[in-house]
């Protein structure tokens, strides 16, 4: 039985997900991310009007059949050399030209995300990753700080000056501020308030804050208050003896006290605007997965389920990143849970799962 033309395209953008791009020197001269927060070592492409952070620095992107030709006439995706798909880059954004009146430039304060998302990591330090005992083993938000593409700590007013630059020369529609966890209970809820304030009041921009849960539930009024639209709060691993042994920094805050604190959110910022990150491939079985997606819908909670990509230079550099059938086990079943929930991407304000260039879970919320 020949597959759906729709079901094509999903297996095309998942597989590319997973496997990786390979590109000439020319091409990488496009909007990516190396090392960092967020996607790490993707570049946004667009594909029959899907834009999508595709892997191209890691391992298994120099071994992925998935190929870019290009001529004067364009760019074509191919797989070991037969043409699939027109495919274009997102261009650089022309605020990446600016920079603050002390010489810093825009790009080491904020980046462009996919095509029309703005993000930035507040502060790219975090007691997690500074503990070679405690660090994430798949994490590399201190590779751009090393590499001189970013500063340690951006200021509300960076943030604002850079935000409005990035709206008026490129449309950017949504922000998205993410932090390393600072030693303070309130786990990096505080900057982000002050860094929200300083935005909303330079320009009318929805924003996505993301941290781990504060120990004090008052702060998810005090962001709200502040400006921020949606949070996000991820558990990244669902299993708890796998979140011991990837993340055992991140882990001595248990999944009951996420599930409480997403109850918390959820009271405060709305049904569908509070959402987690959760990475598929590091271990966590397809039941495992599925089951806390179901736990998360009930209480309004988005999952975003994302195929995980090794990153060059952490612990798990050599992982054998998901196959597309695994994320596609996951994805459609989670996609059919969401639209009967009415829980789906474009109603999210702002962020990541709005975005959704990292998954290619919207895909199956239709």
């Amino acid at each position: 039985m020949s597959l759906s033309k729709s079901t094509q395209r999903q297996h095309l953008i998942t597989e590319l997900q997973t496997r990786g791009l390979r590109l000439n020197s020319a091409d990488q001269d496009h909007v990516s991310r190396r090392g960092g927060a967020g996607p790490s070592d993707h570049q946004a492409v667009t594909i029959d009007a899907t834009t999508l952070m595709v892997p191209i620095y890691t391992q298994s992107a120099w071994r992925s059949p998935f190929a870019v030709e290009s001529d004067e006439s364009g760019h074509r995706l191919v797989e070991n050399a037969i043409p699939l798909a027109d495919i274009t880059f997102a261009e650089t954004p022309r605020f990446y030209d600016r920079s603050t009146e002390d010489g810093i430039p825009y790009s080491q304060i904020a980046t462009l995300h996919s095509k029309d998302v703005l993000a930035t990591t507040v502060l790219q330090t975090c007691i997690r990753y500074e503990s070679r005992r405690k660090a994430c083993k798949f994490c590399s938000i201190g590779q751009s700080l090393q590499a001189g593409r970013t500063i340690a700590r951006k200021t509300p007013q960076q943030l604002a000056e850079v935000a409005k630059a990035a709206v008026e020369l490129d449309g950017v529609q949504h922000m998205v501020m993410t932090t390393g966890t600072p030693a303070t209970a309130d786990r990096g809820a505080a900057i982000l308030c002050d860094s929200a304030q300083a935005i909303r009041a330079a320009v009318d921009l929805p924003l996505q804050a993301q941290c781990e849960p504060p120990n004090d539930p008052i702060w998810y009024q005090r962001m709200k208050d502040a400006g921020i639209d949606t949070l996000g709060m991820h558990l990244e691993v669902v299993t708890p003896e796998l979140r011991k042994e990837l993340m055992p920094g991140k882990a001595e805050v248990s999944i009951e006290e996420y599930l409480l604190a997403f109850r918390d959110a959820v009271a405060v910022f709305g049904r569908g605007q509070v959402s987690t990150y959760i990475l598929a491939g590091l271990g966590d079985s397809k039941e495992a997965i599925l089951e806390i997606c179901e736990q998360l819908i009930e209480i309004g909670v988005y999952p975003f389920v994302v195929p995980f990509v090794p990153i060059t230079g952490t612990p798990l550099e050599d992982l054998t990143p998901p196959g597309s059938e695994f994320m596609e086990s996951i994805l459609a079943p989670l996609g059919k849970r969401l639209q009967l929930a009415s829980m789906r991407s474009s109603d999210i304000k702002a962020g990541c799962g709005r975005c959704g260039a990292c998954s290619t879970l919207s895909e199956y919320e239709h």
